[in-house]
């Protein structure tokens, strides 16, 4: 997909139930399925990715594994979308597993990096990418019950997830986070949403420090608005509608378009890369 042909707004009104589905998306999203070239750079490493059914980890597993990576795809239960992935994993020659659950469950999260090094061998590379919004005008109306699953799902996975991780990686290992132009540029209707990811990219700083002189890297890419499932099934349909079309690029991003960020930070090119935010805005501004 090319500059001239990318989707821009304004979209068909549009509405899904959560967590949302790549084939109910109008249009659809690239995940650079039919765009992606490997070229070795993740040959024999292999990558644990939570939210991998679609969206950005959808984007990011294809990605690696065209790189050379096996991956395990974790996901909560999409099951049709996260096959589809694991499908195009073993296209790629790659090893793919599936697994569903829920990441606010530190024993499930613990369950899936053993799965990775029991039944992959090993964990080189952790992607910290499921996340959890929803929209509302007035604080009001966010329930004591969904502001705790948004910070269960958005950072305190990514801790459980990490502290289960770091004792199997080796240097060289990386684990990168996803934030979000929302921790700079906080929208109010995803307070809680914007609130977890300011707190990813200050995890994210603060863990570089802790785990540098282990020679394992943490960086976090932070996405502008991107058309993922998460768009239709968290926000009004008139928000939908015009989704993206603020940015200096004046479109939406499409899930491929972050992957490259991704595959820098997992592999050797990105071996000097810690603490580090990564911006794929659209030319929004992080400041």
């Amino acid at each position: 997909m090319t500059e001239s042909n990318r989707p821009t707004p304004p979209f068909p009104e549009q509405q899904q139930e959560p967590p949302g589905f790549i084939d109910q998306l109008d249009p659809p999203a690239d995940h650079g399925e039919d765009s992606y070239k490997g070229s070795g750079k993740l040959t024999g490493k292999v990558a644990l990715i939570t939210g991998a059914d679609s969206g950005i980890g959808r984007a990011v597993a294809i990605a690696f594994a065209r790189e050379g990576a096996d991956i395990l795809l974790s996901y909560l239960s999409e099951d049709q979308d996260a096959n589809s992935t694991a499908e195009l994993v073993r296209q790629a020659g790659r090893t793919a597993l599936v697994m569903a659950g829920d990441i606010t469950k530190e024993s499930h999260c613990r369950a899936l990096v053993q799965a990775a090094v029991d039944q992959l061998g090993r964990l080189d590379i952790l992607v910290n990418n499921a996340a959890f919004q929803r929209t509302y005008e007035d604080i009001g109306d966010i329930t004591s019950e969904e502001w705790d699953t948004t910070l269960k799902t958005n950072i305190y996975a990514p801790f459980y997830l990490s502290k289960a991780a770091v004792p199997h990686m080796e240097p060289g290992s990386s684990i990168i986070n996803t934030t979000s132009i929302q921790s700079k540029d906080p929208s109010p209707e995803l307070l809680a949403y914007a609130t977890t990811k300011g707190a990813i990219s200050n995890f994210t700083a603060g863990l570089a420090q802790m785990l540098g002189g282990k020679g394992i890297r943490v960086n976090a890419v932070a996405p502008g608005p991107i058309w993922t499932p998460l768009i239709p099934s968290t926000m009004p349909a008139e928000k939908v509608k015009t989704f993206g079309q603020d940015t200096p690029l004046g479109r939406v991003g499409q899930p491929a378009e972050l992957a490259g960020a991704y595959v820098l930070l997992a592999s050797n090119e990105g071996s000097y890369m810690t603490g580090a935010v990564i911006p794929v805005t659209g030319g929004e501004i992080m400041l």
